[in-house]
């Protein structure tokens, strides 16, 4: 016998005199791990059966496989499989699942482990995300593998229920510091603060285009610096208005709006928006105008539409719709400028509202004077009592918020048409305060958009005692006025001589002193409601009687920029709790410079911001302590049904 074969009988008989070894170990122990290369036996001794293969070699086993000679070939080392990248993010077994929902609707689910540990160094750096290439496990791994989790503890849980106790993690700290240590990170500037950078310049006029002085190329440069256009042009491609440079200077950008929108309308397709150069154009089309929203400010397209509307709504408080639709029909190339001559200071106000931020727009509802509920009624009951046959509508307003308002019982006033007129009344410089009266002829759009109505204006002392040098220099969005409106066009002196009683009235039983002294102190501080809460600001909407409460912007947003930066955190909150196909109940947002909520229900809605220190559940337990201060207070801070007759 060869020494082949000899050896391979000697294996065979080892083998078999090993305790324990199941009789079917030929067919049961094969090795995959670390193959073997055996010679192959004579031809002549094919009567003998195949040997059995080696035990693999198994790592802190005290067997070892034995020796077989030059017969079989060394094994080569046992290979180490690369190390996993990423894991799976689908798989069913994983219980902490979340999901993220963006402003257009989308949603990206994700899973989170409470047992991760924290991101190696290395994932950080985005030099071994290049490497991925080289690696065997690219096919799998993800720049998002590479990126430091924010876990959140609970993640599943309601924002509003169990919160536990852990803090705030420091995700955002460690990534930072990764992104310095591989010099990607230049500075802390946010893409937000580069927007807003010289923010108080957003209001300067362009100058008129005079070739003496300053070049077309410089005053373009001008004009494409600011933040937020509003164009409204006719289906020719006549200029309407525009916030910013006169019709020389942009004549060129009308036309190409004018041409793109009509392209799409040949197509029988309506443009609605797009993006170009980090702006959002929205188009809205309204009968025989184009308006048109440019903004860098981070709106959502509703929210831009919804202050489209408002432009609108002011175009049709001067014209009704039926008079711009017979000027239309008559003539399609009419220049509509001459019919609005004057009402420009009117459209400019209502544009530099929703570039600073308007809360009214932005929520769709209107803020109230804080007063007790028995004060209230007795100036309703005034009004009542000295109403005259022609009154439609009668208010009392102070510093841009209702005090009270009177109305037929089957009729409200639209949140929308007392915004045109606060605007006209707080903002615009047209109409004369400081104890002045005004007759104004208007069209209300949400009450009838085919007719007008005619508005009796009376501005108040805000002064007690009526010194006129104290007065000239209150603010004008303290002033208190006195509104009667009236569908009856020969009702001046009617509306007057009920004014007078009015006045006369409420100076008697102190109503104005307690309206003025509720102007003088101003809005609460948060803290005034909760003391000691990391609340920095918030906005409380009543969803049945559309109307907002919030506390006073000081001391934390007392600048214009200041106050910008919080309404555009506001406005990230409405979009990503009102985007389409996002059923949020509660909306929670994390940046470097505070934490937000949003928290939707039927009967309210409540946006709250924090400082950055701020955990959630200090968060979480102020937003409910708001909740239960408003359901208190609720009779104090709105208007409930007003006055009716």
């Amino acid at each position: 016998m060869s020494d082949a074969t000899k050896s391979q009988s000697e294996l065979q008989d080892d083998h078999c005199d090993r305790p324990n070894h199941p009789a079917t170990a030929q067919t049961n122990h094969t090795s995959t791990d670390t193959p073997t290369i055996a010679l192959q036996e004579p031809a002549d001794h094919e009567e003998k059966p195949p040997p059995l293969p080696p035990r693999p070699a198994r790592a802190g086993s005290q067997h070892h496989a034995p020796n077989l000679g030059p017969a079989v070939l060394p094994s080569p080392p046992a290979t180490v499989r690369p190390r996993v990248q990423a894991t799976a993010t689908t798989a069913v077994s994983r219980t902490d699942i979340h999901t993220h929902s963006y402003q257009d609707g989308s949603r990206e689910t994700y899973a989170a482990s409470k047992q991760s540990s924290p991101p190696p160094t290395s994932w950080g750096r985005w030099s071994s995300i290049r490497r991925l290439k080289t690696q065997e496990a690219s096919d799998s791994a993800s720049i998002r593998s590479y990126a430091p989790t924010l876990g959140t503890a609970g993640g599943v849980e309601s924002l509003l229920g169990g919160f536990s106790t852990q803090e705030q993690t420091s995700g955002w700290d460690i990534f930072n510091s990764q992104l310095k240590e591989t010099g990607l990170q230049q500075d802390d500037t946010s893409e937000e603060d580069k927007v807003l950078e010289n923010f108080e310049q957003e209001f300067d006029e362009i100058d008129a285009l005079n070739p003496e002085d300053i070049t077309e190329e410089k005053l373009l440069a001008r004009w494409q610096a600011k933040r937020k256009h509003f164009m409204i042009l006719s289906s020719a491609g006549k200029p309407v208005y525009n916030r910013h440079g006169d019709d020389n200077l942009i004549s060129g950008y009308i036309g190409i709006v004018q041409t793109i929108i009509s392209f799409y309308e040949g197509a029988h397709d309506q443009l609605r928006g797009f993006t170009a150069a980090g702006a959002r154009f929205v188009v809205m089309t309204q009968g025989p105008l184009y308006l048109v929203a440019i903004s860098k400010l981070g709106e959502s397209d509703s929210q831009l539409r919804v202050q489209l509307e408002a432009l609108y709504m002011q175009i049709l408080s001067t014209l009704t719709l039926p008079n711009l639709t017979h000027l239309f029909s008559n003539r399609p190339s009419t220049d509509l400028r001459r019919p609005l001559q004057g009402t420009e200071p009117l459209l400019s106000a209502l544009a530099d509202s929703f570039t600073r931020g308007s809360a009214p727009t932005l929520f769709s509802a209107l803020e109230c004077l804080k007063v007790r509920k028995s004060h209230r009624e007795v100036i309703n009951n005034t009004l009542l009592q000295k109403r005259c046959e022609s009154l439609l509508y009668g208010l009392v307003v102070a510093g841009g918020r209702l005090v009270s308002v009177v109305r037929p019982r089957r009729h409200s006033l639209h949140p929308g048409d007392l915004q045109l007129i606060f605007n006209m009344l707080f903002e615009a410089e047209g109409v004369k305060a400081g104890g002045g009266e005004n007759w104004i002829p208007l069209c209300l759009p949400g009450f009838n958009k085919n007719g007008y109505l005619y508005m009796y204006v009376s501005f108040l002392d805000a002064d007690e005692e009526g010194d006129q040098q104290k007065s000239a220099q209150v603010s004008r969005h303290d002033e208190i006025a006195v509104l009667l409106i009236s569908a009856n066009k020969e009702s001046f002196y009617d509306l007057r001589t009920m004014r007078d009683a009015v006045v006369e009235d409420l100076e008697k039983n102190g109503s104005l002193a307690i309206i003025r002294t509720a102007i003088r102190n101003g809005r609460f501080a948060a803290t005034d409601i909760i003391p000691g809460t990391v609340l920095h600001h918030f906005i409380y909407k009543s969803r049945a009687n559309v109307q907002f409460v919030m506390p006073s912007y000081e001391p934390h947003f007392t600048t214009l920029l200041a106050r910008r930066r919080l309404l555009s955190l506001y406005h990230t909150l409405h979009a990503g709790a009102h985007a389409k196909n996002a059923h949020l109940k509660v909306h929670h947002c994390i940046s470097r410079s505070s934490i937000s909520l949003a928290w939707i229900t039927p009967s309210f809605e409540l946006y709250c911001v924090a400082g950055p220190s701020a955990s959630r559940n200090a968060l979480a337990q102020s937003a409910n302590k708001v909740v239960q201060w408003a359901r208190r207070e609720e009779e104090r801070i709105f208007i409930i049904g007003g006055a009716v007759f």
